[in-house]
């Protein structure tokens, strides 16, 4: 039964031309939502990018917050006697 349905419908000209323009759409639907998860991909790669280098300026800060603290007590009081701090 099966093998009669599709030997008509291979020999038929009209249901291959179908067969053929449903193979192009189904592949070119395939391809766009390939498409759009890539990008969906890309952009949460941008976002993590965006906060590893907000997480790294904080850090970068920091840094640079603590490089320039007073080094003991009588820095600090010069610093506070001075008014720099």
């Amino acid at each position: 039964m099966i093998v009669s349905l599709l030997s008509g419908i291979a020999t038929s000209s009209s249901a291959r031309t179908a067969l053929r323009y449903g193979a192009i759409a189904l592949s070119l639907v395939l391809f766009l939502l390939a498409f759009r998860r890539s990008g969906e991909r890309a952009g949460r790669l941008v976002e993590r990018l965006e906060t590893m280098e907000n997480a790294n300026d904080v850090q970068r800060q920091m840094l640079d917050a603590a490089a320039r603290r007073p080094r003991d007590r009588s820095d600090l009081a010069d610093r506070l006697r001075d008014g720099h701090f």
